[in-house]
């Protein structure tokens, strides 16, 4: 069964940046669109950022020109790379598969202070 384990998360003040990781076995990088997603308190769990096996990418409006997602398939691993960041981007961060996804990971905390 494909883990995934997000990592990189922390406590940073606006306008800082932060690079999460995502790790998972087998071969889900290599053949799945993957995407980040987070959840605040109080909200659904949204996609902020997605990637094909071939490297094309999307983002939602509220992240685009401030994060920046990547994947190794050989190592298995995606990354977010989030600057800019803003109280608004606190929340638990996840990777999974956009579509057919497999069972969640712990995520990573990102909290963001003004």
């Amino acid at each position: 069964q494909v883990q995934l384990v997000e990592s990189g998360g922390g406590l940073v003040q606006a306008g800082g940046s932060l690079r999460l990781s995502c790790e998972g076995s087998g071969s889900i990088f290599s053949i799945k669109i993957m995407a980040w997603y987070r959840q605040a308190p109080g909200n659904q769990r949204e996609w902020v950022a997605r990637i094909t096996p071939g490297g094309i990418t999307n983002y939602v409006d509220s992240v685009k020109g401030r994060f920046t997602i990547s994947r190794d398939n050989a190592k298995n691993t995606m990354y977010l790379q989030m600057n800019s960041l803003k109280p608004e981007d606190t929340a638990v961060y996840y990777c999974n598969a956009f579509n057919a996804k497999v069972p969640w990971g712990q995520g990573t905390q990102v909290t963001v202070s003004s």
